[in-house]
């Protein structure tokens, strides 16, 4: 028995201990941004980087340059065409892992916002990005963006919040405790310790019911016989 528990108590303590590994490390990432402002364009240009050093404390450093002129036509375009503004981001891990998401946005909901959005970053319990997505904190004031809500346009530099969304573990049932439950009652068993506290018809119950029938029967067939 005590080998099997502790083989099973190792596995269960591997398991946990190697999922929280790269948490407990405090390990940072990176994230460089990509943007395109073409609509149905596989072309996407440098928007800025985004340093997170720890991933416990969820602090972020985000550099992003200003839109040129043109950049910024080009995002004014899409939202008066009424597209999407999609944004691609790779994940460099501090082990040189790297991993690449694609998030998308309506272009006018972006302008509205005067170019302030939310970056959120989705962890697993391992420490390991799953998703990347980006999002207003305003609803918007219109479905579609006219001219003359393009023309409120002021900014020409992102401001973007970085927020992290870590996993939250589901309940891991008592494996270990079941384990032993179950070595310690074939073990009681083994050595007939093990009492049955069952009431008296429960313990008998399938040696009485047919007793029950055939008196039942036998009755049944003295009254027609007497008839």
């Amino acid at each position: 028995m005590n080998l099997k528990f502790e083989f099973v108590l190792c596995l269960l303590l591997g398991v946990v201990s190697s999922s929280w590994a790269f948490l407990d490390h405090d390990s940072w990432i990176t994230i460089e941004l990509q943007h395109s402002l073409a609509a149905n364009s596989d072309s996407f240009g440098f928007r800025g980087n985004v340093t997170i050093p720890s991933l416990n404390s969820g602090l972020a450093n985000v550099e992003q340059p200003s839109l040129s002129n043109a950049e910024l036509g080009l995002l004014k375009k899409l939202a008066l065409q009424n597209e999407f503004y999609r944004l691609k981001a790779t994940v460099v891990y501090s082990n040189g892992a790297k991993a690449q998401f694609i998030t998308s946005n309506k272009a006018c909901r972006l302008l509205q916002a005067q170019l302030n959005d939310v970056l959120w970053v989705s962890l697993d319990p391992s420490g390991y990005v799953t998703g990347i997505t980006v999002s207003q904190d305003s609803a918007p004031a219109t479905v579609e963006c006219s001219k003359e809500d393009v023309d409120k346009l002021v900014e020409s530099q992102f401001s973007t919040d970085v927020l992290i969304r870590h996993a939250e573990l589901a309940p891991v049932p008592d494996t270990a405790g079941f384990i032993q439950k179950v070595e310690r009652e074939r073990e009681a068993r083994e050595r007939g310790e093990v009492r049955d506290n069952r009431g008296f018809f429960a313990k008998y119950w399938m040696y009485i019911v047919p007793v029950v029938l055939l008196v039942f029967i036998s009755g049944a067939t003295n009254q027609d016989g007497a008839k």
